[in-house]
């Protein structure tokens, strides 16, 4: 009689426990991740520490920021609009004393003195004893040459000018002053107009102290 060999079937193992154990595995990862940065604070910005009143600078503007420093010069200091530093159409003959003791070396030291001489020698002009054709012309000529240093001229036509005024005025009346006008009549014509070196600034306030010594003698009508 013949045997039968009777032989087990192996079993297929399944693929899916394996599976499942993997994705258990990173699901477990991903969780740990998270959780970490979820524990790890953010960085703390520091803080802008407040401002104290020694920290706090007040800048001045408007009419303010100019007022703090009225020489400030605007492009060429011997040139420009010369009405800034004062009212030209009101100065008297005292502003222009208290202004010629000025610092020279000031960039506008010369543009400033010319506008107040010239104020005060126009309205000087129109004096009933001083007043005559001979005037009216010179205070024309000065008026035309301070306009042109409005304009960018130069100043050295108006500082001539000015001399020339005072120069016919003095001959309405005042002979003792006709040296001292002379004389001023030659350091006007001696001037350049610029005020860049020493020398230069140094004539130019020459040049004023000896228009003002004219003018106490020019303002008070002639005897």
């Amino acid at each position: 009689m013949a045997e039968i060999n009777i032989q087990r079937k192996k079993k297929r193992v399944s693929p899916w426990p394996l599976l499942i154990a993997v994705l258990v595995v990173l699901a477990l990862g991903v969780w740990y991740l998270v959780s970490r940065d979820k524990d790890e604070a953010p960085a703390a910005t520091p803080a802008v520490p407040a401002a104290t009143p020694a920290d706090t600078v007040s800048v001045p503007s408007g009419d303010a920021a100019t007022a703090t420093d009225p020489d400030a010069p605007t492009g060429d200091p011997s040139v420009g609009a010369m009405a800034g530093e004062v009212d030209a159409d009101n100065a008297a003959p005292a502003d222009f004393y208290a202004f010629v003791a000025d610092d020279p070396t000031s960039t506008t030291y010369a543009r400033r003195g010319l506008s107040l001489l010239s104020s005060v020698l126009v309205n000087l002009a129109d004096r009933n004893d001083l007043r005559n054709p001979a005037v009216e012309e010179k205070r024309n000529d000065l008026t035309s040459a301070t306009s042109r240093v409005a304009d960018g001229g130069s100043l050295r036509p108006g500082l001539v000018a000015a001399a020339e005024l005072m120069q016919e005025m003095q001959r309405r009346g005042y002979a003792t002053l006709e040296r001292d006008v002379s004389k001023l009549v030659e350091q006007a014509g001696q001037l350049s107009g610029r005020t860049a070196t020493a020398a230069e600034q140094q004539a130019t306030q020459e040049f004023f102290q000896q228009a003002a010594n004219v003018l106490r003698v020019l303002e008070k009508p002639a005897a």
